[in-house]
C-alpha cells in the first residue's frame, strides 16, 4: 500500500468516526441542556404531563400527540396519492405522461416548505374556517393537507424506485401469464416491492414529524391535548420554535432540549427501519 493510500485511508476514516460521533455529540448536548428539567421532574411527568408552566407543569404529551397524530394522518393522505402517482410512473401511464411526471414530481421535492405554509395561511386557513365554523381556522386539518402534499412528492420517488427494483423475470413470468398491466402491477408489482414501500413510508413519516413551518404556521399552536383535527394544537416542533426565544435559565426553555430528544429518537428510529427494510428489499431483489 502506497503512502497515499494510507493517508486516504486515514482521512476516510477520521471523517467516518467523526460522523458517528457527530449525532451522539448532538443528544449528549440535549440531555445536559435538559438536566434542570430532568432533575426537577421523572421522564415519566415529562413524558405523560401536559404543559401548564405556571403551575408548575413542563409535560410534553400535549405535544407529542399532536406529532404523531399530524404525521401518521399526513401518512395516510398520501400513501394512496403517491402510490397511485408511482405506478403511472412505472409504466401504467404511457410515456407522453410518464416522463413529465416524474419531473414535476421531481421538481416539487425542492419546493421550500414556507411555501406550502403560505398558500396554506392564505388559502386553506379562511377555507377551513368558512366551512366548517369552527374556530380562527388554524387547526391540524388545515396543517394537514399541505404536510401531506409536501412528502407526497418524497414518498412517490421512492416507491417508483422501490418498484423499479421488482426482478425483471417476475415481471415476465407475470405477462406470459396472460396478465394485463394493472393485474400486474397490483397483484405481483406492490407484493415485490412491499419492503421498499415500508422504507418509503417511515421516511416519509421521519420527514413529517420532523416539519417545523407548516404546524407553526398552520396548526394553531395551542399547547393542549388535540381532541380533533378541527382543534388548535402545538407540534415538538412548533413548541421549539416559539420556545427557543424565551430566558435561557427557564425550564420553559430546557423544555425544547426534551422535545428535541424525542424528535431525534423518532427520527433516528426511522431512519433506521427505513435502513434496514431497504437492504432487505435489495438482498430480494438481487
Amino acid at each position: 500500500m502506497t503512502r497515499r493510500e494510507r493517508l486516504t485511508r486515514k482521512i476516510l476514516g477520521a471523517a467516518t468516526l467523526c460522523a458517528a460521533a457527530l449525532p451522539l455529540s448532538i443528544l449528549i448536548f440535549m440531555v445536559v441542556l435538559a438536566r434542570p428539567l430532568f432533575s426537577s421532574f421523572s421522564v415519566t411527568d415529562l413524558l405523560t404531563g401536559t404543559w401548564e408552566p405556571l403551575q408548575g407543569r413542563y409535560g410534553i404529551l400535549p405535544m407529542m400527540t399532536a406529532s404523531l397524530l399530524l404525521a401518521l394522518a399526513s401518512l395516510a393522505v398520501a400513501f394512496p396519492v403517491s402510490l397511485g402517482c408511482a405506478g403511472l410512473i412505472f409504466g401504467l401511464a404511457p410515456p407522453v405522461v410518464t416522463v413529465p411526471l416524474r419531473r414535476l414530481v421531481q421538481l416539487m421535492t425542492g419546493f421550500p416548505t414556507v411555501v406550502y405554509g403560505f398558500v396554506g395561511v392564505f388559502v386553506l386557513v379562511p377555507a377551513v374556517r368558512d366551512l366548517f365554523q369552527a374556530g380562527s381556522g388554524r387547526c391540524l386539518l388545515s396543517a394537514l393537507v399541505p404536510l401531506s402534499l409536501m412528502i407526497t412528492p418524497t414518498m412517490t420517488l421512492f416507491f417508483s424506485d422501490a418498484f423499479a427494483a421488482v426482478p425483471r423475470p417476475i415481471l415476465l413470468a407475470a405477462t406470459a401469464s396472460g396478465a394485463d398491466p394493472v393485474q400486474r402491477f397490483v397483484w405481483v408489482v406492490i407484493p415485490s416491492a412491499r419492503r421498499g414501500l415500508a422504507a418509503g413510508m417511515v421516511l416519509s413519516f421521519g420527514r413529517a414529524v420532523g416539519d417545523t413551518l407548516i404546524a407553526l404556521m398552520l396548526a394553531g399552536n395551542a399547547a393542549r391535548m388535540p381532541s380533533g383535527f378541527l382543534e388548535s394544537s402545538r407540534t415538538l416542533t412548533a413548541h421549539v420554535a416559539l420556545v427557543i426565544a424565551a430566558d435561557f435559565q427557564s425550564l420553559e426553555f430546557a423544555s425544547i432540549f426534551v422535545c428535541g430528544m424525542v424528535l431525534y429518537v423518532l427520527t433516528s428510529c426511522a431512519a433506521l427501519c427505513a435502513w434496514r427494510m431497504r437492504a432487505a428489499a435489495e438482498r430480494y431483489s438481487g
